[in-house]
């Protein structure tokens, strides 16, 4: 539904936030909070999305967290929180029981000087991943629904970034993989020992980064340089077809970011709406575009949007979280705009009457197959 977000959102000064993430059936998110009219100390919030009204409980522990934790929303209301101490990486479970913030401890990675970071949330809910990327390689790393502990799912050539789900099950993981001077997107098989193949390669000395899928219809989003510099494109997982750059998603002086595909469209992609997340010096709204109707809505976004962050519903409305002093906890609906209606063609000019050939003397040779035809 959408890929972890790193944004800093205030109001009158008074909060701060870092990180946004929301679970891939959209019923739950989490963030870390600054309140600075509480001495500055940072701790977990998680937002419950799938009741009448969002509303957020805060997730204080003993002590405040470093302004670097890494939070994640699980499927079952729990959070996982990500700290770093010094070369170890520490992760836990924590939930609110009553007035307190209770933690269950899941173990520690010793990563060495390798950065560590969290994936975005599994489809499956259950389980949390994180990837160790160092000059050498890459570890993958299950931290949350293992049985003893964060587990080492495998070992990768390559720095590995990114991180986008390919199924609903959480077993196809695609990575943008550093390799050689090139980055190219290889998926991973959780099932099958971490066993990497290729995913992207529309030239051979491009770079060919993916955004996001939708597991529904197939549809992908791509950044890549094959087109002669940086362009976001879109194409189909399993097709044949090449992958497209439209014009439309060109924007002088400001960048483009999908965060967010409209799920449920089966074997639809181009009917699929895509969120966008556009940043230009006079600040930061939003864009919604669809493969088939080959224009870029620009709309505004909420007051104190965390940017970046969003989902779809299956019915076209997109759901964009947001936090303001009078509403710490809410969710702007936007409606998809429909598509402008294109004109269409001129009618073609009615061709001159032709004197009919009798059957036995009608030529057949030339003539193009219909298909169907034998």
């Amino acid at each position: 539904m959408t890929a972890l977000a790193i944004e800093t959102a205030a109001e009158g000064g008074a909060v701060r936030s870092a990180g946004f993430a929301i679970t891939a059936d959209g019923s739950y998110a989490a963030r870390l909070v600054c309140d600075e009219g509480g001495g500055a100390a940072w701790f977990p919030e998680r937002w419950t999305l799938d009741g009448p009204e969002p509303y957020a409980v805060p997730l204080p522990g003993n002590q405040p967290e470093e302004p670097d934790a890494g939070v994640l929303p699980m499927a079952d209301g729990r959070v996982l929180i990500h700290r770093r101490i010094a070369d170890r990486h520490s992760f836990a479970l924590l939930y609110p029981t009553g007035p307190a913030t209770g933690e269950l401890p899941l173990g520690a990675v010793d990563a060495g000087t390798d950065d560590l970071t969290l994936l975005p949330p599994s489809p499956d809910g259950s389980c949390a991943y994180a990837i160790a990327a160092g000059p050498d390689g890459t570890a993958l790393w299950l931290v949350a629904g293992g049985a003893f502990g964060p587990e080492l799912v495998a070992r990768l050539r390559g720095r590995c970034s990114g991180g986008v789900w390919l199924d609903r099950t959480g077993r196809m993981l695609a990575l943008d993989r550093e390799l050689d001077g090139r980055t190219k997107a290889v998926v991973v098989d959780l099932e099958r020992g971490g066993e990497v193949t290729e995913l992207l390669q529309i030239t051979e000395d491009s770079d060919d980064r993916l955004l996001l899928a939708d597991a529904d219809s197939g549809l992908i989003l791509i950044r890549s340089d094959a087109p002669g510099h940086d362009r976001l494109g879109w194409g189909v997982l399993g097709s044949a077809l090449p992958v497209r750059f439209p014009e439309c998603l060109r924007l002088a002086d400001a960048a483009i970011t999908p965060f967010a595909v409209q799920p449920g469209q089966v074997l639809m992609p181009e009917s699929c709406a895509v969120a966008l997340r556009i940043d230009a010096a006079a600040g930061t709204w939003v864009g919604v575009w669809r493969p088939a109707g080959r224009h870029l809505h620009q709309l505004p976004a909420p007051q104190g949007w965390l940017a970046g962050s969003g989902l779809w519903t299956p019915e076209g409305v997109l759901r964009l979280p947001y936090a303001t002093e009078a509403s710490p906890c809410a969710v702007h609906e936007l409606p998809a705009p429909p598509d402008p209606v294109p004109a269409p063609p001129p009618a073609p000019a009615k061709p001159a009457a032709a004197r009919p050939v009798p059957l036995g003397q009608a030529p057949l040779t030339g003539r193009r197959p219909v298909p169907g035809d034998r």
